[in-house]
């Protein structure tokens, strides 16, 4: 993380462990502190809080596949929908740091999930895109 202000200061969030590329990232809507990120074919979505760099505050690890989608609900700070091979998967995180194991809901897709994205105008509903479809889902 970089203040454009004063570029000589940086502080590095997080760094996988096996020196895996990070994927993608998510800032969470609400609570600016909080981030989720991915590594490169990670089967866990990785939930960081900038006021505690290094150490992530929760993995969300019950993915059968590839992460390969991540957002925030618009709506709330403990709300994310993550996504992977046939799964959108949504994570209350809100007794974070305590480990989440397990999703509050799944639905499972007719194909590999290639992308999520939670309704901003409509915080009910949740998008996915997989194969050559694009669904709705009501949450």
């Amino acid at each position: 993380m970089f203040d454009l202000r004063h570029l000589e200061h940086s502080t590095i969030i997080y760094e996988d462990q096996n020196q895996h590329p990070l994927l993608r990232l998510c800032w969470n809507k609400q609570d600016s502190n909080y981030l989720a990120t991915m590594a490169i074919d990670g089967l866990e979505v990785i939930i960081l809080d900038v006021r505690v760099p290094c150490t992530p505050v929760a993995f969300l690890k019950n993915h059968s596949a590839c992460v390969n989608g991540i957002a925030w609900a618009p709506h709330s700070s403990c709300h994310i929908c993550s996504a992977d091979d046939q799964q959108a998967l949504i994570w209350d995180i809100q007794q974070v740091p305590r480990q989440v194991d397990d999703p509050i809901l799944a639905y499972k897709a007719d194909g590999e999930i290639n992308q999520v994205q939670w309704s901003a105008g409509q915080p009910d509903w949740i998008a996915i895109c997989y194969n050559n479809s694009m669904e709705m889902l009501r949450v």
